[in-house]
C-alpha cells in the first residue's frame, strides 16, 4: 500500500512538473492572430513546440479551424477534416510528437494564407558543446641513472706494483716496508717456455789444482806397485 502511494505521488508530481514546464502558444503571436494578414508559417518556424505545449487559436466569427491531413493542407481541401473547431477560440494540446496541419474552412481563406504546419518535438535537443581540450600535461622528469664506474680488475697475488703505480710518499714521513705476500708452499711451477740456464762453475785456485794433481800421481804409483807385487 505504501509502495502504491509512493508511485501515485511520483506520477502526480511528474504531471504537475510537466504542466508547469509546458508553454501555451497563441497562434500568430502577440501582434498577430488566426487571420489572412498574419504570416503564420514564419511565426511557426520561429517556435520550438514540445509535447505538453498547447496552441490557442483566436479568430473572428467568419473564421474556423480545421485539422486536416498533409495532403488536404497542401491542396486546401476542406471536405474531410480530422477535427473542426468553431466559436472564436480553440485550445489544442500537443500531446504527441510529430507534424499536425491546420487550415481555415471558409472558402478562399486557406489559399489566401490561413494554413499552419506544426512540428512537435519530444524534447529539446541541446546544442553539443565543443569539447574542452585539457592542457598538455608535462611529462615528469626522469632522473638519469647513477653511473657506477667499472671496478678495476684486482691485481694478482704475486704481483708487486711498479714504482710508477705506487702512490707518492708524503715528504717527512718514512715509508712503511711492503707487507710480504704469503703464499702456500708447494713445488715451484715454471711456464712452458722457460728453459734452464747453465750456470758456470766457480774457477778453482792454482794451489788447489796442484794438490789434486799430487794426490792423483801418488794414487797412480801405489796402484802400479801393488800390481807388480801381485805378479
Amino acid at each position: 500500500m505504501a509502495m502504491l502511494r509512493t508511485v501515485m505521488s511520483l506520477a502526480v508530481a511528474a504531471m504537475i512538473l510537466e504542466l508547469a514546464m509546458a508553454a501555451n502558444y497563441i497562434v500568430g503571436g502577440e501582434n498577430g492572430a488566426w487571420d489572412a494578414t498574419t504570416d503564420l508559417q514564419s511565426w511557426a518556424g520561429a517556435q520550438s513546440f514540445l509535447v505538453g505545449d498547447t496552441l490557442t487559436f483566436q479568430y473572428t466569427p467568419n473564421h474556423d479551424v480545421l485539422e486536416v491531413s498533409q495532403a488536404d493542407h497542401d491542396s486546401c481541401q476542406t471536405s474531410s477534416p480530422l477535427q473542426t473547431y468553431t466559436g472564436g477560440s480553440a485550445v489544442i494540446p500537443l500531446s504527441s510528437p510529430g507534424k499536425r496541419y491546420f487550415i481555415c474552412g471558409t472558402p478562399g481563406h486557406c489559399s489566401a494564407g490561413m494554413k499552419l504546419e506544426i512540428d512537435t518535438l519530444a524534447t529539446i535537443t541541446p546544442t553539443p558543446a565543443s569539447p574542452i581540450t585539457p592542457p598538455p600535461t608535462e611529462s615528469p622528469l626522469i632522473p638519469a641513472p647513477d653511473v657506477i664506474p667499472p671496478a678495476s680488475s684486482p691485481l694478482p697475488e704475486n704481483s708487486i706494483p711498479s714504482p710508477a703505480e705506487s702512490p707518492e710518499l708524503t715528504p717527512g714521513f718514512p715509508s712503511s716496508p711492503p707487507t710480504p705476500l704469503l703464499t702456500s708452499p708447494g713445488p715451484a711451477s715454471f711456464p712452458s717456455s722457460f728453459s734452464p740456464v747453465s750456470l758456470p762453475l766457480p774457477a778453482t785456485s792454482s794451489s788447489a789444482t796442484k794438490y789434486s794433481f799430487q794426490i792423483s800421481l801418488t794414487t797412480g804409483f801405489s796402484l802400479i806397485i801393488m800390481m807388480l807385487l801381485a805378479f
